[in-house]
């Protein structure tokens, strides 16, 4: 059975995650303790984990407070992710199964077909699916925890690039089974991992070309 300070952490995280504590909201043990009946201790070694891990700020003579993450984090975060997981996908490129690669087919075409519906939440749904599913045979336990934690951390930011960016949905879908050709194919494993980079980095790109036509025309 987890720990207390475990099952704590484990309540505020999902609480993050599903929006019911979203940026700037502060977190006051003693209603915690209250509503779960749990001591502080947890609580307060629940909330230093979370400090730690970059989900909360911890403020003197306040308490803590949900990150508010902007722009610049959402870039920093995608630009590492780019990297761990270009890497796992090339790791987990050659034990990939035909079924796999037949379920990455289908995962993409329902992406498309979400995009074609604008079902934004479908869309990022089955595109963390989709990514984590070519990182699944990765042979390196914890190099796929940190690609997952980098995509929780994307996820917290509730920015959806694919959307703001005009066109990134549509050709991120076409950079997918590119990247399932080259899978498939037997391509090298460091086309493989230069291809995976490159798709996430397109994104990066798209976003900041968008925000800098924007201002121009805000000039």
């Amino acid at each position: 059975m987890p720990s207390k300070a475990e099952q704590c952490y484990q309540i505020l995280r999902e609480r993050v995650m599903d929006g019911t504590y979203g940026p700037g909201h502060r977190m006051v043990i003693d209603q915690l303790v209250r509503e779960y009946g749990i001591s502080s201790v947890p609580w307060r070694e629940s909330l230093r984990r979370l400090e730690a891990e970059g989900w909360v700020n911890i403020v003197p003579n306040v308490g803590a407070v949900v990150q508010t993450f902007n722009t610049d984090t959402w870039q920093r975060t995608l630009r590492l992710l780019a990297r761990l997981e270009g890497f796992a996908t090339a790791l987990s490129a050659r034990q990939l199964t035909p079924d796999d690669l037949t379920r990455a087919r289908a995962l993409n075409k329902a992406m498309a077909e979400a995009l074609a519906g604008l079902d934004t939440v479908a869309f990022g749904r089955l595109n963390r699916e989709f990514h984590q599913l070519l990182c699944s045979r990765c042979d390196d336990p914890r190099l796929v925890d940190l690609v997952d934690a980098e995509w929780t951390r994307l996820d917290l930011t509730r920015r959806s690039a694919f959307w703001y960016a005009p066109g990134r949905a549509a050709a991120s879908v076409a950079e997918h089974e590119g990247l399932i050709d080259l899978i498939e194919g037997g391509a090298d494993p460091d086309m493989i991992e230069t291809a995976a980079r490159r798709h996430e980095l397109n994104t990066v790109e798209a976003v900041l070309r968008h925000e800098s036509q924007l201002d121009g025309e805000g000039a």
